[in-house]
């Protein structure tokens, strides 16, 4: 199993605007971790930034200090990156580029999630 755990400021804020991009429940939803299955042995964890940080800290920055600052990229294979960066702009994302054709092969489109994670939606 493996699981990618986004530290967010607001657990429940955050929890709605994946249920909302992903189109599905969380798996697991209680005080300090919200989980998506995304697939097989592969889950997309939400943590509050105050929760880690009794962890981290002072070893590492605070979380938060991150806000806004592009820290990871979650990259979704989609039918249609275009409207799921739409669904997604309406859940509360900031848009960063709009479905088009990349170098690579695959046509994406990218926003930035409340916390400033980049999601790219990709076909």
């Amino acid at each position: 199993m493996v699981e990618v755990i986004l530290y967010v400021a607001d657990q429940a804020r955050s929890r709605d605007f994946y249920t909302a991009v992903l189109r599905k429940a969380p798996v697991l939803d209680v005080p300090g971790m919200t989980e998506f299955e995304l697939a097989e042995n592969l889950k997309l964890g939400l943590m509050p930034e105050k929760g880690i940080a009794r962890i981290l800290c002072p070893f590492t920055p605070h979380p938060e200090k991150g806000n806004g600052i592009p820290r990871c990229e979650l990259y979704l294979m989609d039918a249609d990156p275009a409207a799921s960066l739409k669904r997604a702009v309406d859940a509360g994302a900031r848009p960063v580029s709009a479905a088009v054709p990349r170098d690579w092969g695959h046509t994406v489109a990218y926003c930035a999630d409340p916390d400033g994670h980049i999601i790219a939606f990709a076909c």
